[in-house]
């Protein structure tokens, strides 16, 4: 079966993880994309957290799989006149390099531009252009705390907290591969290409985009009825950490389940839904609160809402967090278990699905990784592994009409 992006020649001129993450999607629906790398070096994630000697870490793998891999040294001229020959021949350029990095090579956009004008450039940067910060490098911690989400995550009485989830690098990948796709779409009706650029900062912040509404709501209120300092609380004039609470309207927690003392994830996040309250009331026993007029509603429950979720928890003791959604989902009670990574990656529903996968990869062998959350109903991407440093080099140069003396050549002078 044709993939969707087959036939799409993408120049991957990325490294760790926003950059990567983007073009791995695009590698997954058929994109045939070409990471370049410093010979001999290769991406620093290569290198990064490995689990075994000599092997590329598992780090580099999950962010890789699906393409192909050139050394090549562009500070030299004869690197930097095969990098023009990919140029003019690719249809998309991702790049995330710091900034002006590129520029400094001798390929800002107005020459990419000049080789390939239909060339789609996308860039990944930590801030805007415009931005006070614009200079500055950034990571997945960086983001996450210039973006709006640090300060608001966490509990109140503590310090701001950054996520687990890649807020500020694959999140940035995936709003890019948006773009890139969109400009694609735009090229078919103009012939033109263009620059898509994406900044760290703000695809945190559009994934934040609630905490956002509820800083107009503060300024407006002075209070925010659904978080857990209301009503007893104290409001300042900037959104507050919540804690677990649902911050949709819907009080929800994370409670405990039986053999928390040892298990730190035996926890169930319950939500109490405003609509099917009574059925939760029944649900954990306590059907005289559907119409308790200090339960009966949202606005009567909210100033006892954690002697609620306590006497919740008592339900749940006697109860894995496996049995108890058993129970809650007969009463449409939204809910879920704490699942750790372990049983996540052993997961046969997150298997089935192609969520997790193992792939073989030539000196590593047989390896877990994520697949594509996307699902189509003409085709399931087929995940393969990452490659090797430079696994494709004589490949690409002989497509380039370099012979084998050539390319002998250039390694020797370490070119590629």
């Amino acid at each position: 079966m044709t993939l969707p992006l087959a036939g799409v020649k993408i120049i991957d001129f990325t490294g760790v993880q926003a950059g990567p993450a983007c073009t791995q999607l695009l590698a997954w629906f058929g994109a045939d994309v070409l990471k370049v790398e410093l010979p001999g070096v290769g991406d620093v994630t290569r290198r990064q957290l490995r689990d075994a000697p000599n092997l590329d870490a598992l780090y580099f793998t999950m962010l890789n799989s699906n393409k192909r891999s050139l050394t090549l040294n562009t500070k030299t001229p004869e690197g930097k006149k095969i990098f023009e020959q990919l140029i003019r021949d690719a249809d998309v350029l991702v790049e995330n390099f710091a900034p002006g990095a590129l520029d400094r090579m001798g390929f800002p956009w107005e020459r990419l531009q000049e080789l390939n004008p239909r060339l789609i450039f996308g860039s990944i940067k930590g801030f805007g252009e415009d931005s006070p910060y614009a200079d500055l490098k950034v990571y997945e911690n960086v983001a996450q705390c210039a973006g709006g989400a640090a300060s608001t995550t966490g509990f109140w009485d503590g310090p701001p907290t950054v996520s687990a989830a890649a807020l500020g690098d694959t999140n940035t990948g995936m709003h890019l591969a948006i773009g890139l796709l969109a400009a694609l779409l735009g090229r078919e009706r103009t012939g033109k290409g263009q620059k898509v650029s994406v900044s760290m900062q703000e695809a945190v912040l559009n994934l934040c985009r609630v905490k956002l509404r509820d800083q107009e709501r503060l300024e407006h209120l002075g209070y925010l009825e659904e978080y857990p300092q209301y009503p007893n609380g104290t409001f300042t004039d900037a959104v507050p950490r919540g804690g677990n609470a649902g911050g949709g309207g819907q009080p929800g927690w994370v409670l405990k389940c039986k053999g928390w003392e040892t298990d730190p994830n035996a926890y169930l996040y319950f939500t109490i839904q405003e609509q099917n309250w009574p059925r939760t009331c029944e649900a954990i026993g306590k059907p005289e609160w559907a119409d308790d007029p200090a339960y009966a509603t949202a606005k009567a429950r909210q100033p006892h809402i954690f002697d609620i979720f306590a006497e919740i928890e008592r339900w749940l003791a006697d109860k894995t967090k496996f049995e108890a959604v058993d129970i809650l989902r007969k009463f449409d009670v939204p809910c879920a278990p704490v699942l750790s990574m372990k049983e996540i990656a052993y997961d046969p529903a997150l298997r089935r699905s192609g969520a997790i996968v193992e792939v073989e990869e030539e000196l590593r062998g047989k390896y877990l990784t994520v697949g594509s959350p996307i699902k189509f109903s003409d085709f399931t991407p087929k995940i393969t592994g990452a490659p090797l440093l430079g696994e494709h080099t004589d490949d690409v140069l002989s497509a380039l009409g370099y012979d084998a003396e050539s390319i002998a050549r250039m390694r020797a002078n370490k070119v590629v």
